[in-house]
């Protein structure tokens, strides 16, 4: 078992955790080192209907259960599936079956079997986008997604090693087709990644590397965000001068904005650097649009975020505004 997913995951005896478990080998591997541990888990299992073979995984996955003496919850994606960007449906899906599952269970920590190669995967496909340091810094090990904490303790660990782990013991796993299918661009990197460290000597533990330094950058950005948009906050929404958002810098404005629609939106993601930019094009001049299911509006040197379909009127808030600062 790994040393660094064992320091991990060791601070987290004596709570329940949820753990996700797909069926394949990351997962499979996941829920067997937390087994051997001795945690207290419950794993979760989701079936989309997808694929001929989402049956067979969903009976081998709580027949795995079963043999470690793991409790076993599955639930299924029914109803009408979206006929574009299915996966990111499939994925909002499967978040919203497990973490409502933890919130009426009373469970705080979901545990996801995201490896080190996914990282190197993500970090790839982001640098493709010309995303910025937030993408770049690639997934955290500790992270909250609708109220409940998301743990990846795999992210130092190469898939290689889990497969390892699952053929030396013995433990089967099933294999996910879509792994090998080419018109996606992350099955695309994954077999054309030895390239950059075979002709450019960039490897993989390069790569890693890279994402952790971003990610501690990341982290203390994130942190300043996160109390400026405190400070704004007000009645439901967000409410801050002209001056106070074009005066941040480049990198601080964008994740501050970002940041405040996606709470104030309640949406698990702040919208696209692209729609950003175009916002903050849009509040240089007095202006009302919608995003991330919020409305902003920019009247005079005053901008206001509200839910999408609440009211901008800035007179009220500012009342409230002054009467909290009195008070204080």
């Amino acid at each position: 078992m790994n040393e660094n997913f064992v320091d991990f995951m060791r601070k987290y005896s004596g709570h329940k955790l949820a753990v996700a478990v797909s069926g394949g080998v990351d997962s499979v591997c996941l829920v067997c080192w937390l087994a051997a541990m001795g945690l207290d888990i419950v794993a979760l299992h989701v079936n989309h209907g997808l694929r001929a073979v989402a049956d067979d995984e969903e009976q081998y996955v709580q027949d795995l259960c079963k043999k470690i003496n793991v409790p076993c919850q599955t639930f299924r994606w029914c109803g009408e599936k979206p006929a574009n960007g299915i996966e990111a449906a499939a994925r909002d899906a499967r978040y919203k079956f497990m973490t409502d599952w933890c919130h009426e269970n009373c469970v705080n920590y979901l545990v996801l079997a995201h490896q080190a190669d996914d990282q190197i995967e993500t970090f790839l496909m982001n640098l493709g986008r010309g995303s910025g340091i937030y993408g770049l810094a690639g997934m955290q090990a500790a992270s909250v997604r609708d109220g409940i904490q998301i743990l990846r303790p795999l992210l130092d660990v190469k898939r290689a090693e889990l497969v390892k782990y699952c053929d030396e013991n013995g433990i089967k796993y099933c294999h996910d087709e879509m792994n090998d299918d080419v018109q996606y661009t992350r099955v695309k990197i994954r077999k054309n990644r030895h390239l950059m460290d075979k002709s450019l000597g960039i490897s993989d533990d390069r790569i890693l590397l890279a994402v952790k330094n971003l990610g501690r950058i990341r982290d203390a950005l994130v942190a300043d965000v996160d109390t400026l948009v405190e400070s704004v906050r007000c009645r439901g929404g967000g409410m801050f001068s002209h001056a106070f958002l074009f005066d941040l810098g480049d990198d601080i404005r964008l994740k501050f904005l970002g940041t405040l629609i996606k709470n104030i939106g309640g949406d698990s993601y702040q919208p696209r650097l692209k729609s950003l930019h175009a916002a903050l094009e849009k509040l240089s001049n007095d202006c009302k649009f919608t995003l991330g299911h919020c409305t902003v509006r920019r009247l005079g040197e005053k901008i206001l975020v509200v839910p999408e379909g609440s009211k901008t009127t800035f007179r009220k808030r500012n009342e409230k505004k002054q009467h909290k600062q009195q008070s204080k």
